[in-house]
């Protein structure tokens, strides 16, 4: 990797590399800096992995080119994470060296007990700005970044060299990417979409914009970036570009340089587009749909949107795989499963990552042999679920272990979001399952607007959906809330109080043993906090499997 930016330094040195607020670095400023650090960290004997804790500055960049030119591979330490997971990451990783800045240098001393490289504090005028010209292999780790596990416990994923390189060397077929490119870093260098935004720029010769956390938390801060840079490749995962279609949707939205926008990390729900469509069309900026796996080296497949897909029952296309990768759908057996049926993604080829870090029993589990391809060769067995259709494009369904089932009934969430956008005054809004009463699955619509009002909320989306897709509650918040990595963050949407419910009647306490034996026994069915004598069972949040625990009680 940094052998291709080398590469580039020599052509276009004095070209500009990075933005970062008032700051720009040249190629050849981001390689000279990234040149000491490497000699200073080869000075202390780093070994195969040096962590980085940095935040969205104008050091980063040359801090991960240092790593890599060290002859080691990066292990990127969000900030923004808590400081347990952060010291979690460092003992599994076995890291003996931490790059970071003076501001951060007390949440890293909090965690680790080996040695510190502050960046900013450091004197390294007297280290070397030649290439260190340390021999690497394209076998070598080029980085381990930290996924979640399903038991709570964070498994981090090795990358190669040569996983990344064959990456950008294959997408550039379909992207064309040059040194007239200009991109944005929005995202967590933790989360594998930065690989893409970082490397995808700098060895092409482009100019990569790092922009602040909270800047890509605000529609038109982020909007600002994008005008005032010129940016022409944008990626995004679908919970953060909502906020810019809403801006679309305004008319508020002049990005005459934009040529393409890049969708990852999530489900795409084609639907939240169409304001963003009606204003720009589907040409420039073309929209691409891009499945992808960390596991699988960040991007797997590509598929470029067109105006069929956004019709109803177009399902969610994410196309055909890059072309040195293969997608295998197959059933519970280990068998393919036919066009139009839903099978677990299964990918081989150069992407697949060498495993987990540490962990050889989790490794085996999911990096298992390919019956299908050449001796020897290796499939990721993902646990999402896609169905082929007759051209041999893939259709991305969700979760093999993930499925939204309430009381029986298979539920597309998505469907009634678009439900829920529509109403008047709504800006926007997410509909989650919830489970606080342990075994009582339903829905709760989050929303983004003025005066939720859940009895109107409810009487709109009925007139449209069937009873059981109704959600139960809604909750009204100031902003949909977006974890590190841009996606939404589950965690952080609150329990629905009872004003929630969409129960639309003054409270009356009870009046008399009776009604407090039933309102008791009410309370304790329905898990709220208080049920008035008006109240309707249905409305909060009562349905048919609660009733016989009703009549039980």
């Amino acid at each position: 990797m940094h052998e291709v930016f080398e590469e580039r330094v020599v052509v276009c040195p004095d070209a500009v590399a990075v933005v970062c607020g008032e700051v720009r670095l040249s190629y050849g400023e981001v390689n000279a800096r990234a040149n000491r650090l490497a000699h200073c960290l080869l000075g202390l004997g780093v070994g195969s992995l040096v962590g980085v804790c940095l935040g969205r500055g104008v050091d980063l960049v040359p801090a991960l080119l240092g790593v890599l030119k060290a002859g080691a591979g990066y292990v990127p330490l969000d900030p923004a994470v808590p400081a347990e997971r952060l010291g979690g990451m460092l003992a599994d990783s076995g890291v003996s060296v931490v790059v970071t800045s003076s501001d951060l240098a007390g949440l890293v001393g909090g965690v680790f007990s080996g040695r510190v490289v502050v960046v900013d504090e450091v004197d390294f005028s007297g280290f070397s700005d030649v290439n260190p010209g340390v021999v690497c292999s394209p076998g070598g780790v080029v980085y381990v970044i930290y996924t979640s596990g399903s038991t709570g416990r964070p498994k981090g994923v090795v990358l190669e060299h040569r996983n990344v390189v064959r990456l950008l060397e294959v997408a550039e077929r379909h992207y064309g990417f040059s040194s007239d490119d200009v991109w944005v870093l929005c995202h967590s260098f933790a989360f594998d979409v930065s690989v893409w935004e970082l490397w995808g720029s700098l060895l092409y010769g482009g100019v990569l914009v790092v922009v602040p956390r909270e800047v890509t938390r605000s529609p038109e801060d982020l909007l600002g970036v994008l005008v005032r840079h010129g940016v022409t490749v944008l990626n995004q995962t679908p919970s953060a570009f909502r906020g810019l279609v809403g801006l679309a949707g305004e008319g508020r939205v002049c990005l005459d340089r934009l040529r393409v926008v890049v969708f990852a990390g999530e489900k795409l729900e084609l639907a939240e587009l169409a304001p963003w469509v009606e204003r720009f069309g589907l040409e420039r900026p073309a929209l691409v749909n891009m499945y992808g796996i960390t596991e699988t080296t960040v991007h797997t497949t590509y598929h470029r949107l067109v105006a069929g897909d956004l019709l109803p029952g177009g399902g969610n296309p994410v196309g055909r795989p890059l072309a040195d990768l293969r997608v295998y759908l197959l059933d519970a057996f280990g068998c393919p499963v036919p066009v139009g049926v839903a099978g677990e993604i299964y990918v081989g080829g150069p992407g697949v990552a060498r495993g987990y870090l540490n962990r050889p029993s989790l490794t085996a589990e999911r990096f298992v042999p390919d019956p299908f391809g050449p001796a020897g060769g290796r499939l990721y067995r993902s646990g999402d679920l896609a169905c082929r259709r007759a051209d041999g494009s893939l259709d991305f369904l969700g979760r093999v272990d993930d499925q939204v089932k309430v009381r029986g009934f298979r539920i597309e969430l998505g469907e009634i979001v678009a439900v829920l956008r529509r109403v008047e005054g709504v800006v926007d809004a997410v509909v989650v399952v919830r489970e606080d009463v342990p075994g009582d699955r339903r829905l709760v619509g989050y929303v983004v607007g003025e005066g939720v009002d859940p009895v109107r909320l409810r009487e709109e989306l009925s007139r449209s959906l069937p009873e059981y897709m109704v959600p139960s509650a809604f909750v009204g918040v100031a902003a949909i809330p977006l974890n590190n990595n841009g996606k939404l963050d589950r965690r952080a949407l609150p329990v629905p109080g009872r004003g929630a419910l969409a129960a639309g009647v003054d409270f009356v306490a009870p009046r008399s043993v009776v009604e407090e034996l039933v309102a008791g026994i009410w309370r304790d069915v329905l898990g709220v906090e208080r049920v008035g004598v008006h109240d309707n069972f249905f409305e909060l949040g009562g349905h048919s499997i609660r009733a016989v625990a009703l009549v039980g009680a």
